[in-house]
This record gives C-alpha cells, structure tokens and sequence, in this order.
C-alpha cells in the first residue's frame, strides 16, 4: 500500500478547490485548511485538501469561498 502523501501549492490548491489563490491562503491564515512549511514555500496534503473537499459535500456550501470585489 502507497502512504505517500502528495502536497500541492498554493496555486495547484486553489485550482483544485476551484477557488482564488487568496482564498486559499486566507483559509491557511485564518487555520481552516493547515499547509506545511516547505523551502520554496507552503504545501497543502492532498488529504488536507479531501477533507476540506469533504466538509463542502456534508454541508453544501464551500468551506473555502473566493473573495469578491466591489
């Protein structure tokens, strides 16, 4: 069995959530979704990003929402 996690950045996050990359780091900030520290920089776990993936299906609405102008 494969326990290999895959981590993803920022901008792959942001991609996969569907959602900005400010969002995603507002999420990161604010300790919604958790990001690990790497030496070019923050990476989400693929887990990290299903479980967050999974509270938006329980619940309906998008844990992670892009920010809007205006």
């Amino acid at each position: 069995m494969n326990t290999q996690t895959t981590f993803h950045t920022i901008q792959q996050a942001a991609w996969i959530l569907g959602v900005s990359r400010s969002a995603v780091s507002r999420a990161i900030r604010t300790g919604e979704l958790r990001a690990t520290r790497c030496r070019s920089g923050l990476r989400v776990s693929s887990i990290e990003l299903a479980r967050l993936l999974g509270t938006q299906k329980q619940d309906g609405g998008a844990a992670c929402t892009p920010m809007t102008s205006g």
